[in-house]
């Protein structure tokens, strides 16, 4: 038992220790020894009240008078009962204290944990200066002077922040200056941890000495802390004043907690290690985030240090074990050696306890209460931390009662903190020992991460996740049903997480083929069968097929969909069809294979794929006998395709083709992306095979595949990349070349399937590209110009537009087949003579019969066959193929004054005369073609997609001939023919008031289906028209769930991209200044738009602000004269902005900056006129440049 100093009591310690002792006097046994109190204070030794009661072993850095002193306490401890034997000992362990001391002077850190602990004894109570939480600190403070780190006066804080002296070196100073003054030293740390939170207040000794009050001052601490109204602080700053903070926090802790180890005050001063913990343990607590949070991590980095300290402390054990075991093995082993060790291990056990305690106690006072923490930072460090004691300590860490928190905390709300948790879960299950105690872990929380992995609203969530599963699946704890959810993101839109899945995907074609290579004999055997084919045999078998046939296997199970590439969209609403296939949409499957690229090599060869694809397996002969063809037949059996594999390869086929020629093209340019001055021979070479075996593959293709109008059109898509130039350069005949533009025309006038339409264009396109080959191209155009014209004017002849519902289902799908030709022509080449010119009539027929009108008056004549009679047809295909008629009519029309406005604009750049009869007759077309849109909006149905299509195409019109107003301005100006410019003008007009509310009311149905489908609350107008109550289809009640639930979200994308596209052409038409710019309907449809804007969405909101007022730029200066007027215009601009702000929540600023849409961007495409709204003052507009910042085009 130790004995404080008297003198440093207080008055009412000296009357607790009086008490104390008189009642020890009468319970205790009396002892025959002589009991003296020290007379040197011994700063070192503190006691636990509820302390083992054995001797211990203490480390006195101190001279060899307080080594003496501390003997003479120990002496006076001592019972008269003891064993002498045990006296003798204590003689022993002051010897080696001695050589200790001596060591640290010399500068050498002496470790105490070979010495022979003091027999365990009887628990004594402490009469030290003692605290309700058992802490004491013994012995008098430090006078001025002797202070052995006096120049650390700064601080703790400025040693490391100002003065950059390294953590370990700070750890190590301060425990030097803790040793001199226990009291000061701990107010210094705790005034450090005060520092961190970024709290200025400070505690003094006084604090410190009352253990009991941390509480309390903390609460002070708070107070005076939340009136400074702090809102950022150190630990999460990022401002230069507080660099690295988090690492230095950590590596403080972490050198302090080694150095503890390493001079044993760890283990014989608990004081020390205790008050550090109340109040950082109280601080964890705080109500301020700064506090807690900063708290928390001192808490979590001293656990994984103290778990640092244990891990090598049983390494050292179990190695001293093993020389136990050894010595014991021995036939005369050395006794004392034995001993030495046994004492060892014990002591290190008993170490070892004592701070695994301490471990739990900080795992309950903090872990428990801080992982649900409001913060999601500080959830996310206690998880990081969990995860490293996990690894660190599996004796203790690694079970369910704390694998249980990491489950838990896959269902928080932040997504950092679930990828935390992620993370800390891939080290787990990298290490193969660990997989058998997550087994339970697994199947408890196996549907949760697959949820994440397939639903999760973070991508690098997923992403993380996806390969965490992947573990899981290699440890053989995924059920086979996840598998296939989680290979099924190979299709994922977003090409991180395909790549992430890539190695999921490509194991289980690597499963799948194995199998079958077993099922075949093995792999020696087959590759013994073929061992004969050569390298350049593409289209004989070899063993690569069965790897295809694999990948087109596991990609057809996991194509939920079970439908062709782009066949989804073409069954979607009549009206959208021919305007959403474009050109070059790759399917999910060429998704999949961008992906798969680089980890499935038989993908790379892509000639080996394409003679897998061109063989005929027809021609397997099943009633081969000889080992040799009957390995070879099975193969060639396995290896057979169906129709659907056969799409699916071709897409595979088309993005392997891609992806090698962009690696030629990669090894040709620079790191900058400019082309190298010195071309890769290697490369060019490759090129040039490329092109030449492409061009002879393309046909072969097209005549086997030709007829499927999926895979047609997958096979016509290589053409897009195939390198005309090098085709030329190879000085090949121009009737190979000939011969392929001959088959895309068979493909464009055989099929009526929308996606070849597309396709042969957008390949007849890509070689009218290079001049060279430009007059070839141009007379295979002008021969499907004639085939189409003559087709369409064969089926019109006599008949006239018709009613609809009287034409037979072939004649219309004929008309409809042409039309549609006839549009994606009209898309690449121009149609304005073609369409204007009458078909010659024959003498047998009169000049006034209707095969004698021009082609585009037959179109647009057609558009009536909308509206009249729609009843006259039950049969919902005819209706269907009605309405596709109506859109590819409306399509071609629009294509026509496309090109038409096109050739107006270049006469007016070159001053070329334009028939006052030409601008009358287009004059003439235009009014038509509005008033039939104006009839098919007028006569169909409130949600019907035609409706809204015709819609748009009317403001496309009028938005498309106001780009005459700016033309004509430029063109005036530096032309005196001024007629002629006028003449074209009048064609630029504004939408009439009753179109306008015409267009308003398709607008608002357009809007309320929308916000019926997503279940959104609108703000009705006065002139909405009532929806439907059946346009809701209710779902089927034996339908799937999650069927029902699909088809309502597809439905609801739909409507939100026919709303967002009817919007994006209003807001058009509003800055050209044809719609809502002026008489009573001025700024109602802008007002119409706003209405809703905040309940929409955010596709339709950011359309929308296309409308606002631009932003004045900054760093722009005005002008004396105008500053004045310009300043009243900001401050509108403001209050318009709050006004703004205070409609919805999640109202957000338009970007600062000249985007698609701006007054620049408008200028460049002719939509915008320098003059609209302005006042007349061009001079000093041109002079200044600045009227153009506070304009809204169309108010």
């Amino acid at each position: 038992m130790e004995v404080p100093d008297i003198d440093a009591m207080t008055p009412d310690e000296h009357a607790t220790s009086a008490s104390i002792r008189d009642e020890r006097a009468t319970n205790q046994r009396k002892s025959g020894r002589v009991v003296k109190r020290p007379e040197v204070y011994t700063p070192e030794a503190n006691v636990l009240t509820n302390g083992s009661g054995g001797k211990r072993k203490r480390i006195n850095d101190n001279a060899g008078d307080d080594n003496q002193a501390q003997d003479a306490s120990l002496e006076s401890v001592s019972s008269s009962g003891e064993d002498p034997a045990e006296d003798a000992h204590e003689e022993e362990v002051k010897e080696k204290r001695r050589r200790i001391t001596k060591s640290r002077k010399g500068g050498v850190n002496a470790h105490t944990g070979n010495a022979k602990p003091a027999k365990a004894g009887k628990p004594r109570a402490s009469r030290t200066k003692t605290s309700t939480n058992g802490l004491a600190f013994r012995g008098k403070r430090g006078q001025a002077g002797q202070n052995p780190a006096a120049n650390a006066a700064d601080g703790l804080h400025d040693v490391i922040f100002v003065n950059g002296t390294a953590p370990d070196q700070a750890g190590t100073e301060w425990l030097s200056r803790y040793e001199y003054d226990k009291f000061e030293a701990m107010r210094d740390m705790v005034n450090f941890i005060l520092r961190l939170t970024g709290c200025t207040f400070e505690v003094s000794v006084h604090d410190i000495e009352d253990v009991d009050n941390a509480t309390s001052k903390l609460s002070d601490l708070q107070e005076e802390y939340q009136a400074q109204m702090i809102v950022d602080y150190p630990l999460i700053s990022k401002t230069k004043s507080h660099p690295q903070v988090r690492p230095t926090i950590i590596a403080f802790f972490d050198s302090l907690i080694a150095s503890l180890d390493a001079s044993g005050a760890l283990y014989t001063d608990l004081a020390l290690l205790e008050n550090i913990e109340t109040w950082v343990t109280a601080m964890t607590s705080s109500a301020i985030r700064p506090f807690r949070h900063t708290a928390t991590l001192i808490a979590l980095t001293i656990v994984s240090s103290l778990c640092d300290v244990v891990m090598e402390m049983a390494d050292a054990d179990a190695k001293s074990l093993r020389q136990l075991e050894t010595e014991k093995k021995k036939g005369r082993g050395n006794k004392g050696r034995i001993t030495a060790l046994e004492d060892k291990i014990n002591e290190g056990g008993e170490k070892r306890e004592m701070l695994e305690g301490k471990i739990k106690d900080i795992f309950d006072a903090v872990f428990v209460h801080r992982y649900r923490d409001v913060d999601p930072r500080i959830r996310a460090e206690c998880i990081q931390g969990l995860g490293y004691w996990i690894l660190k300590l599996p004796d203790i860490f690694f079970e369910g009662s704390y694998l249980r928190y990491l489950g838990w905390v896959l269902s928080d709300t932040s997504a950092p903190t679930r990828l935390e948790v992620i993370k800390q879960l891939q080290r787990l299950f990298k290490k193969k020992e660990n997989i058998g105690g997550l087994r339970t872990f697994t199947e408890r929380f196996r549907s949760r991460l697959v949820e994440m992995a397939t639903r999760d609203a973070e991508l690098s969530v997923r992403t993380q996740t996806v390969e965490l599963l992947d573990l899981v699946r290699e440890a053989g704890l995924l059920e086979p049903d996840d598998i296939d959810t989680i290979g099924r993101l190979i299709f994922d839109s977003d090409l991180r997480l395909r790549k992430a899945v890539v190695g999921f995907f490509a194991q289980n074609i690597d499963d799948l083929y194995e199998s079958k290579i077993e099922d075949l004999g093995g792999e020696d055997a087959i590759d013994e069968t073929f061992a004969g084919n050569g390298d350049e045999d593409f289209d004989k078998p070899r063993i690569s097929w069965l790897k295809l046939k694999c990948l087109v296997e596991v990609l057809q199970s996991y194509d939920v969909e079970g439908e062709e590439p782009l066949q989804q969209i073409e069954r979607g609403s009549a009206g959208a069809n021919d305007i959403l296939i474009a050109a070059g949409v790759e399917s999910r499957f060429s998704l999949a294979t961008q992906a798969l690229y680089e980890h499935v090599p038989e993908i790379k060869e892509w000639e080996v794929l394409a003679g897998y694809l061109l063989f005929d397996h027809s021609e397997i002969d099943a009633s081969s006998s000889k080992k040799r063809d009957d390995i070879e037949t099975s193969l060639k059996k396995e290896c057979k395709l169906d129709e659907r594999e056969e799409i699916i390869l071709l897409n595979v086929l088309n993005t392997a083709v891609i992806l090698s020629l962009t690696q030629f093209h990669e090894a040709d340019t620079t790191s900058k992306g400019k082309k190298k001055k010195a071309l890769n021979i290697g490369s060019l070479e490759g090129q040039e095979d490329l092109a030449r075996h492409l061009s002879q593959l393309i046909p072969r293709l097209l005549n086997k595949f030709g007829a499927v109008p999926a895979a047609a059109s997958t096979v016509l898509r290589l053409e897009h990349v195939l390198d005309l130039d090098v085709f030329h350069q190879l000085r090949q005949d121009a009737t190979n070349y000939s011969a392929l533009l001959d088959d895309i025309n068979k493909q464009f006038m055989t099929h009526g399937d929308q996606a070849v339409l597309v396709e042969a264009s957008a390949a007849l396109l890509h070689a009218r590209g290079f001049e060279d080959l430009e007059e070839v191209t141009g007379e295979k155009v002008q021969s499907l110009w004639e085939d189409t014209m003559t087709t369409l004017q064969s089926l019109l002849k006599g008949k006239g537009s018709g009613n609809r519902g009287d034409l037979s289902l072939n004649t219309l799908t004929s008309l409809l087949n042409s039309v549609r030709r006839l549009s994606n022509l009209a898309s690449i080449a121009d149609c304005t003579e073609i369409l204007e010119q009458p078909p010659a009539p024959s003498g047998k027929k009169r000049k006034s019969d209707q095969s004698s009108l021009a082609p585009i008056m037959m179109l647009i004549d057609l558009l009536k066959r909308s509206s009249e009679n729609q009843d006259r047809a039950p049969d919902s295909n005819v209706n269907e193929l009605e309405d596709d008629l109506m859109a590819c009519s409306m399509k071609a029309i629009l294509f026509y004054f496309m090109w038409k406005v096109r050739r107006l604009q270049e006469s007016l750049s070159s001053d070329d005369q334009v028939a006052r009869e030409e601008v009358d007759e287009l004059s003439g077309r235009r009014e038509q073609f509005l008033t039939n849109l104006a009839s098919i909006a007028k006569g169909r149905a409130v949600t019907d997609d035609i409706r809204s299509s015709a819609m748009g195409i009317f403001l496309d019109l009028y938005t498309l001939f106001a780009t005459l107003r700016q033309t004509s301005k430029s063109a005036t100006d530096s032309t005196a023919n001024t007629e002629n410019h006028t003449r074209i003008r009048t064609l630029v007009s504004e939408i009439p008031p009753d179109q306008q509310t015409l267009l308003n009311s398709v607008f608002a149905a357009s809007e309320k289906a929308f916000a019926k489908k997503s279940h959104r609350t609108l703000e009705a107008g006065d002139e909405d028209e009532p929806l439907d109550d059946d346009s809701d289809d209710e779902s089927d009640e034996g339908a799937n769930a999650e069927d029902v639930e699909n088809e309502k979200r597809t439905a609801a994308l739909a409507c939100e991209q026919r709303l967002c596209e009817l919007t994006g052409k209003i807001v058009l038409a509003i800055i050209a200044g044809v719609l809502d710019c002026s008489g009573p309907q001025a700024g109602k449809m802008k007002a119409r738009l706003n209405q809703n804007r905040s309940r929409l969405g955010q596709n339709y909101k950011e359309i929308v602000a296309y409308l606002d007022e631009p932003k004045a730029r900054k760093g722009k200066k005005r002008g004396a004269a105008s500053g004045k007027s310009e300043a009243s215009k900001k401050s509108e601009h403001i209050v318009i902005q709050e006004a703004e702000d205070e409609d919805g929540d999640d109202i957000e600023e338009v970007p600062e900056q000249v985007e698609e849409g701006g007054n620049e961007d408008l200028r460049a495409r002719e939509l915008l006129e320098d003059d609209i709204d302005m006042d007349d003052s061009g001079d000093g507009e041109a002079a200044g440049g600045e009227v153009d910042d506070e304009i809204i085009i169309g108010d």
